[in-house]
């Protein structure tokens, strides 16, 4: 995996790679500023309308096609039917009406899948759009670029293409640093499992090194690596060796922390938030679930696709919402001054794989 020491989402589609820590002990501190107030916590409310809608959808069937968070934040279950919208309204939830349904998005995913992965490409259904989103970096250009174009065309209205700008890349207590070999990441969740405890960061991180650290001098031992996938999927866990305290909270970089006690896939168009050692708490909303990235190392399917910024060195930290852990930065594009794309991996995969739990 090509490693480099700018950031992350400004280097090719490559997983969210983290910089060597003899390039960015000065970033470790705080940022000087944190671009968001923390909500203290998903509503009672929220958590049964996302069941509720989900139940329906799922009691549809063929006739539904996904669920979302609308403008005014409701959860709106999509439907290919009247009949399918009337049932949903009585059921007292939210309805639209669309086009395509999830077996059409799912097999143009499956056309894509089979002929389009080229580094440098991403997609995912948007429920919202009713359509598979296309996204492609600088980088697709050429050749490449026709391919991935022609195999848009050929899905029709179920798919559009766009091009965000920037280049994809994979980057690497929640939001706190870590350091291992030359290179920093930033810690997901600490997990246990019995009376071990361990922490989740990006497989990609695992890639590079076996042992982590708390500081850049590697004089804090904080672990070594019990297993990492990338790519594929991108998580690792470490298990905890050294002496540091570990908590089960997320560092909101102002001084405080978000606890965090339970696990969850999110919904799209929820706001979520992202913890990293580089450019600290940021927040924006999930735009696709299940989505599809091509970093020049590889593809990682079954991502979150999430419109909030991140940078190197954050990889591997935290995406949550209120207690709720949500996911593991992995990569995307842009940056935490123009904004982009960021893919992270769903942390309740890698506990369900490691038989961990979030505490």
């Amino acid at each position: 995996m090509a490693l480099t020491a700018t950031a992350v989402l400004a280097s090719p589609i490559s997983p969210a790679l983290s910089a060597p820590a003899s390039a960015s002990a000065g970033t470790v501190a705080a940022p000087a500023s944190t671009s968001v107030v923390q909500s203290a916590a998903i509503s009672a409310t929220a958590k049964a309308q996302n069941r509720q809608a989900a139940k329906l959808a799922a009691k549809l069937g063929s006739r539904s096609a996904g669920i979302y968070v609308n403008s005014q934040g409701q959860v709106t279950v999509a439907v290919t039917t009247a009949s399918a919208a009337k049932a949903v309204r009585a059921a007292g939830g939210v309805a639209q009406i669309v086009t395509h349904s999830a077996a059409n998005l799912n097999r143009a995913t499956a056309a894509l899948n089979a002929s389009a992965r080229i580094p440098g490409t991403a997609w995912a259904v948007d429920p919202a759009a009713n359509k598979v989103v296309v996204s492609i970096d600088s980088t697709v250009t050429g050749a490449k670029l026709a391919k991935v174009q022609a195999a848009v065309a050929k899905l029709g209205s179920s798919a559009t293409l766009e091009k965000p700008g920037g280049n994809f890349s994979a980057k690497i207590n929640g939001g706190t640093a870590i350091y291992g070999g030359q290179y920093r990441c930033s810690l997901g969740f600490n997990v246990i499992s019995g009376s071990t405890y361990y922490f989740l960061t990006a497989g990609h991180c695992g890639a590079v090194a076996s042992t982590w650290y708390a500081n850049s001098a590697h004089t804090t031992l904080l672990g070594t690596n019990s297993g990492y996938t990338f790519p594929g999927h991108d998580y690792a866990l470490v298990k905890y060796t050294g002496t540091t305290t570990h908590e089960g909270t997320v560092n909101l970089y102002n001084g405080s922390s978000q606890d965090i006690t339970s696990a969850a896939t999110p919904t799209v168009g929820q706001t979520v938030y992202r913890s990293g050692s580089t450019s600290g708490v940021h927040s924006g909303r999930v735009t696709a679930l299940n989505a599809t990235v091509t970093y020049s190392e590889g593809t990682v399917t079954g991502m979150i696709q999430t419109n909030v910024c991140a940078e190197a060195g954050d990889s591997g930290g935290p995406l949550y919402a209120g207690t709720v852990a949500y996911g593991l930065t992995s990569g995307g594009n842009g940056n935490c001054t123009s904004g982009g794309t960021t893919f992270f991996q769903p942390v309740t995969a890698a506990l369900s794989h490691y038989g961990v739990s979030v505490f």
